[in-house]
């Protein structure tokens, strides 16, 4: 996934301008989808395609590297568990329901949305649901200090939960871009709700 999600990437790079018809295109426009359902120009298919190929493009480089650095660090270990093809279904489902959750909210903005942020939300879900107890290093700001602190992965992905929710409650009627943080509150709730499904027997046991 993220070998795909950075040759996306790089052959968005390559676009020059053409680049605004391609994410056009491909990119997650709730305006657009709501349009064309009600229009009858979008069936079932391409209702539904935007909501796949979203989750693979990115806006930059930073939103990028950002998402894939997570994905690296959370998902090898939800994929140990449920086992690579199980996992792939696992993240896809995510993001759809990322992507839902998102349409849900803003049904008629014209705001492309783009992005795995929402995926990764379900694998964040599934690694504190399958690994409650384990601890993450990461950068913690002390003042004008930053030191690397090691802390429960409940209070830091829990923390990055609530985060989520509030600022999604305080987006409610802004307008024009920014983070679709309903997106990740979705994606998480799908993940946490998916991941003890997606188990294979021997690990139940």
């Amino acid at each position: 996934m993220i070998a795909l999600c950075t040759g996306v990437f790089l052959y968005e790079s390559s676009l020059g301008s053409e680049l605004r018809s391609f994410i056009a295109a491909f990119a997650l426009v709730p305006g657009q989808v709501s349009y064309g359902l009600q229009s009858g120009e979008l069936g079932a298919a391409g209702a539904v395609q935007p909501f796949f190929t979203s989750m693979f493009l990115h806006g930059s480089w930073l939103h990028l590297l950002g998402n894939m650095w997570f994905l690296w660090i959370f998902g090898d270990n939800v994929e140990d568990m449920l086992g690579s093809w199980r996992f792939l279904v696992f993240y896809l489902l995510a993001g759809l329901g990322a992507g839902l959750a998102h349409y849900l909210v803003q049904p008629s903005s014209a705001v492309p949305t783009v992005g795995a942020s929402g995926a990764i939300a379900g694998v964040l879900a599934g690694y504190l649901v399958l690994f409650p107890r384990a601890r993450v290093t990461t950068l913690v700001p002390l003042g004008f200090f930053i030191q690397l602190m090691e802390l429960p992965a409940m209070v830091l992905i829990g923390l990055w939960f609530a985060i989520q929710i509030g600022s999604g409650l305080l987006s409610f009627g802004a307008q024009g871009g920014g983070v679709a943080w309903w997106a990740h509150v979705g994606g998480f709730l799908v993940g946490a709700i998916l991941v003890r499904l997606f188990l294979p027997r021997r690990v139940m046991a």
